[in-house]
């Protein structure tokens, strides 16, 4: 869903007030993916996305059972 990102930004998506576009053209705090990223690893899990720039991302996240 969402715009997508090139995949060489994988790294800073999940820093926290981190934003790949200018805010003034997309809305957000940039604080929603690191802490989902905290909570999932606080539960041993993992997270992950893969994404198309201008096409959408999926977002993977991993947690055990």
């Amino acid at each position: 869903n969402g715009i997508g990102f090139d995949e060489s930004y994988l790294n800073k998506i999940f820093i926290i007030f981190q934003s790949l576009n200018d805010r003034k053209s997309y809305e957000g705090t940039g604080i929603g993916l690191a802490i989902a990223k905290k909570i999932i690893e606080k539960h041993n899990g993992l997270i992950t996305a893969k994404s198309t720039e201008g096409q959408g991302s999926s977002f993977i996240m991993v947690l055990p059972l």
